[in-house]
């Protein structure tokens, strides 16, 4: 193992007399030389970071992962790398290299760009073993600065290929002990998902806005970085800028990406800028690896005469995560949607799930809980989310708050930045600690991941629910002094994001704001699966528990928010979507909710009017309640607000605010949030109807019990979906010809597939390939299974 092979090495530093301002520091070499008299048969390497490194033996690179060792809760959980080296060595001497810079450990990172996160020193641990003799990170090292003159992963890099050349002198490293140096029980065995260079995309257009510059536009946003092959004479030196919009002289424009500090106002630069001087070496090829970037566009400054742009290359890079699923439909545009959901989480899967790949890259809570089940039928997130609920587990605090971001720079505590600490435990966000783990359970029925999650589940409704009880709204007390029976349940305390970013509603992020009818919805579904959880895993104490707190939570709903059947006090298509979406209405009030909500959006003129929480549950909420057509007339609606509508203005991948595109084309906020394009989850579920079981017990959890329940409308003439499963390849493939539903399924062995047809015939089948037919035109006739 290679926290084995580790342990015995000594934490070293490079020499670095005075540290450059961040995003100005440059990456070390630390290097030694070894000598083997002959090659073994094996040979391993072990090595983590305080930083990103890269290791070379013999000149080549060991290999292919990038951004190791990932980004974790580093105090409490940091990754160790292993690989087999046999091929790499040679009889005699031979030379280990690593090339160490800032990453996440003391980098910049988040909203505000803070850097020295996690520490303010960067450091090496690898050892070698080689049959009988082993080499390990001790004083006898050497470093230097290298030709990585900058290396930031929000900043960016800046490499001088004019400093491989000549002899420059090397300085002893440094002995690295004390805090964490000594604290080798968070060195943990790396993920079995690596972040790696998955594509190469070639330039769709190459534009000269103005002499000198070059403006590449790659075709999509994507996280990755560009790799260039002409560098020019030497001393040419080439600026690239990464973007994701042009402005009206054809340049990158990065104003949509500025941040600001929250305590000021102060805004700030967006990073994203790599520079290169070229040395005229023939051979000479930049590619920024101990950096990524958010972007679509790239404008490279300094271009010589004759400089050509057919060397240059988009290099994707994202978590290597096995595709999952797949759809298809007569309408192109939902085929668009698809692609555009898929590109979203592959821009925001670079070792753990981030909000978005360019302004901030911290792998907010609320996104993953809103989008963890659209990303489990597109990819095996299995692997990828497990690690961020360990990071999520370490930095829970000890009252069960759980912080905006995982992994959190100030662990699991307070950072003392005001805002940072008064949103850790808003609802919705701080339910990840519960909705993550019940999603991956339904996908994947790994019953001791679950076990494993539920002392972090419980702790969460712990406090959650103990923020209800312990205090009142100063409105409501002020409006009804006398506290309702129901109001120990009602969580209206404390800071909550809200929906945010509903259309045309600003974002409030005031501790003052009351978003009870959004807190004690969630307060209700966290303490409900936390009781689905322990009745699965066997333990029936927090099963009895937290169903004691969800039923109050639900009472406490609908005493407060449900004025008559299927009404709420506080209306919005958000709160009746989540209403539904989360069995908050009685069953026989569902389908008055449900009109009341189709009633919403045609007010809003056939748009949808929900934000960043209940968006991908809107469709559902519609179909599943009598309001089909509806709910497709909402999926294929344009304008503003709407998915198609952002397709129609161009994007590539889903965009933070709904109208991120203005009218007169000012853009505004990322254009890479994958929380909207859960949607396409409908697609899955309802358009194909591949369902899995809502509350699965061991028996069916991971597809082995499914219900196939198409949904046909939107004029679609045919659809199918496919999701590569635990138990294989499911498929739903139909269409409609003259009236007549034609339905093929692929069931994959050990699943129990149950059939729902449009004329409301129901079929149970095993595995194998089974066809139906049910008439669109007569709701009476019954369907036949044709073998």
């Amino acid at each position: 193992m290679s926290v084995d092979t580790i342990a015995s090495a000594t934490w070293i530093r490079p020499h670095e007399e005075d540290a450059p301002a961040a995003g100005l520091r440059p990456a070390y070499e630390l290097s030694r030389d070894f000598e083997l008299a002959m090659v073994p048969e094996s040979a391993t390497m072990a090595v983590t970071a305080h930083g990103l490194v890269e290791v070379f033996l013999n000149g080549v690179r060991v290999g292919d992962d990038e951004l190791v060792p990932g980004f974790t809760s580093y105090r409490k959980r940091l990754q160790v790398f292993s690989y087999d080296i046999a091929a790499l060595l040679r009889p005699g001497s031979n030379r280990v290299e690593a090339l160490l810079s800032d990453g996440w450990f003391r980098g910049r990172h988040g909203f505000e760009r803070r850097p020295d996160g996690f520490g303010d020193e960067t450091a090496l641990l690898l050892a070698i073993e080689a049959g009988n003799v082993r080499v390990a990170t001790d004083a006898a090292w050497q470093s230097r600065a290298s030709a990585i003159t900058r290396a930031d992963l929000m900043d960016g890099q800046a490499t001088d290929f004019r400093l491989v050349e000549g002899d420059r002198p090397w300085s002893p490293v440094s002995v690295a002990a004390g805090g964490l140096y000594d604290d080798r029980d968070r060195l943990v065995e790396a993920s079995d998902v690596r972040v790696r260079r998955i594509e190469t995309l070639a330039p769709t257009a190459a534009t000269r806005p103005r002499p000198g510059t070059v403006v590449i536009d790659v075709g999509r946003d994507i996280n990755g970085w560009l790799r260039i092959a002409d560098l020019g004479p030497r001393n040419t030196h080439l600026r690239l800028t990464h973007g994701e919009v042009l402005d009206a002289d054809g340049l990158v424009s990065m104003e949509n990406l500025r941040a600001f500090v929250f305590a000021t106002g102060e805004r700030l630069p967006a990073g994203q800028v790599d520079d290169v001087v070229s040395a005229g070496r023939e051979g000479e090829v930049f590619e920024p690896r101990h950096t990524t970037h958010g972007f679509r566009y790239v404008q490279i400054d300094g271009v010589p005469g004759g400089w050509d742009a057919e060397a240059v290359r988009a290099v994707v890079v994202h978590s290597d995560l096995r595709p999952a699923g797949e759809f298809a439909c007569s309408d192109e545009r939902l085929d668009a949607l698809h692609d555009l959901a898929v590109w979203s989480l592959r821009g925001n899967a670079c070792d753990i799930p981030t909000d978005c790949p360019q302004r901030e890259r911290s792998g907010f809570t609320g996104d993953w809980q809103v989008f963890v089940d659209t990303a489990a039928m597109l990819y095996d997130v299995e692997a990828f989310s497990a690690k961020w609920l360990d990071d999520l587990a370490a930095d829970q605090w000890p009252d069960g708050r759980v912080p905006t971001v995982i992994p959190n720079p100030a662990g699991d505590g307070p950072s003392g930045v005001v805002f940072e600490d008064l949103s850790a435990g808003s609802a919705g966000w701080g339910d990840a600690a519960v909705l993550v783990p019940w999603e991956l359970w339904r996908h994947y029925g790994d019953l001791e991941a679950l076990r494993r999650r539920l002392p972090s589940m419980r702790r969460w409704v712990e406090y959650a629910a103990g923020a209800a009880a312990g205090g009142r709204h100063p409105e409501r007390s002020s409006s009804r002094p006398q506290a309702a029976p129901h109001e120990p349940y009602l969580w209206d305390t404390g800071f909550h994001f809200g929906e945010w970013l509903e259309p045309g509603v600003p974002p409030r992020p005031d501790p003052t704001a009351d978003h009870s009818i959004v807190a004690t919805a969630f307060l209700h579904r966290s303490a409900a699966l936390l009781a689905a959880s322990a009745t699965v895993v066997g333990d029936g104490e927090v099963a009895t528990w937290a169903q004691g707190i969800a039923a109050g939570a639900l009472a406490a709903w609908r005493a407060e928010f449900v004025t008559t059947p299927g009404r709420l006090a506080i209306e919005s298509q958000a709160n009746y979507t989540r209403g539904l979406a989360f069995e908050l209405f009685a069953s026989e009030d569902r389908p008055l909710a449900a009109e009341r909500l189709a009633e919403l959006i045609a007010e809003a003129g056939g748009h949808l009017g929900t934000g960043f929480l209940s968006t991908g549950q809107l469709l559902p909420a519609l179909a599943d309640n009598g309001q089909v057509e509806t709910a497709y007339a909402t999926l294929l609606s344009t304008g503003i607000p709407s998915w198609l509508g952002m397709l129609d203005r161009g994007a590539t991948t889903a965009w933070e605010w709904w109208d991120a595109v203005g009218d007169d084309g000012a853009v505004r906020g990322s254009l890479n949030h994958y929380s909207k394009a859960a949607v396409v989850s409908f697609l899955y579920t309802h358009v194909a109807g591949i369902r899995l079981d809502a509350n699965p017990d061991a028996a069916s959890a991971a597809f082995r019990r499914v219900r196939i329940a198409p949904v046909p409308g939107g004029g679609l003439a045919w659809a199918r979906a496919a999701i590569d499963t635990p138990r294989g390849p499911l498929r739903s493939e139909w269409r409609v010809d003259d009236g007549t539903f034609t339905l093929e399924v692929e069931i994959p062995d050990s699943t129990m597939a149950t059939v729902a047809l449009p004329d409301g015939a129901r079929r149970t089948v095993a595995e194998g390939r089974h066809a139906f037919t049910a008439s669109l035109l007569n709701p009476a006739a019954r369907s036949e299974e044709a073998t």
